[in-house]
């Protein structure tokens, strides 16, 4: 067995086994995991510093998570927007594979909590034939993610079939992988996969770091080892409260992600999910802390900014208002400084 199944087989998934390790109210612990199941694996654990840091947090269930009983299992109507088992069709030329509910650690924040680790499972055969149909019958849809829970907690010929048969349908353009893999269990990127993943490019590769402690030497070697390979890889983190909602924080975060060739890519503002609703930042505190990265590191370590509209509304950017007045072609902007300047238009 390969090192990273190991980590993942022997990973922790109750009470008692966590307490050997953390110093936790197991019956608060149990009422959650009850309903929203509990996996950290080794390797993960070990980034934990202290009590209640961004990683515990992150990892480590929370009783707010039952008590507060506010937000929507699927508030942005995912299950809507599915028209055949597994698939996710919200925009005209882009779809969604959901290939496996399992991940190599379970999210308390994650916006589809609804589905990950509550039955462990991966797309059914049947189910992944009617998905080629679909999009081969949909000459629209020029883009598809593959996507999850994890789809690298499938193994190396699992995640290889899919891109083979995805590569075969000629409308499809871009295929990109969405993993927090490197973040959570990097010890899972082998020169094997990375070899095979090779034979697919241009593959596109998100990847989701939420804060500076998840990049460790093992995180590095992993996104060495895809990169290496020709995949074009980007982040998308998750403003959560109390975890990274600090300008220094993800400026470190964002700039540390591009010495390992990482671009930031997306920054979420957390979708309004049940069981995650204690992680919500306001829009405004968003917006400030936008401003306070903005013109303060390289333009390359400013992810977009974006709120996922309820309803199926869509992702939305934001940021921050710099034109501050207008009267004709006289504009007065606020620059990141704080200082006003004008700038007249062209006619």
């Amino acid at each position: 067995m390969q090192n990273w199944k190991k980590i993942l087989k022997n990973s922790i998934t109750d009470s008692a086994t966590l307490a050997k390790y953390l110093k936790i109210d197991k019956k608060e612990i149990n009422k959650v995991i009850s309903k929203y199941p509990l996996r950290i694996n080794s390797y993960y654990l070990s980034l934990i510093k202290r009590k209640k840091d961004p990683i515990w947090k992150q990892c480590v269930p929370s009783i707010q998570e039952v008590r507060l009983g506010l937000g929507k299992r699927d508030p942005l109507l995912e299950e809507k927007y599915s028209p055949i088992e597994g698939l996710i069709h919200r925009y005209k030329d882009r779809v969604l594979l959901y290939v496996s509910n399992m991940c190599a650690g379970y999210c308390r924040f994650c916006t589809r909590k609804r589905q990950v680790g509550t039955e462990e499972k991966v797309l059914k055969a049947k189910d992944v034939q009617k998905a080629f149909r679909y999009i081969a019958s949909n000459k629209k849809i020029r883009d598809v993610i593959i996507s999850g829970g994890d789809p690298f907690v499938l193994g190396d010929k699992e995640i290889e079939y899919y891109l083979k048969n995805l590569r075969k349908i000629k409308h499809v353009e871009i295929i990109r992988v969405d993993s927090r893999i490197p973040a959570t269990l990097p010890q899972r990127i082998t020169p094997e996969l990375c070899k095979m993943l090779k034979k697919y490019s241009p593959l596109y590769f998100n990847t989701h770091f939420n804060h500076f402690q998840e990049l460790t030497k093992e995180s590095r070697r992993a996104c060495d080892m895809l990169a290496d390979s020709g995949i074009i890889m980007g982040n998308q983190s998750v403003l959560l409260a109390g975890i990274n909602d600090d300008p220094k924080a993800l400026k470190k975060l964002f700039e540390g992600l591009l010495t390992m060739r990482v671009r930031p890519y997306y920054m979420y503002i957390p979708d309004a999910v049940k069981g995650t609703y204690h992680f919500r930042v306001s829009i405004a505190k968003a917006l400030k802390i936008m401003r306070e990265l903005i013109g303060h590191t390289s333009g390359l370590a400013i992810p977009h900014l974006i709120i996922d509209l309820k309803h199926g509304g869509g992702k939305t950017p934001l940021l921050p208002k710099y034109i501050m007045k207008r009267k004709g072609r006289r504009y007065v902007f606020k620059n990141f400084e704080n200082k006003l300047f004008y700038y007249a238009d062209v006619k």
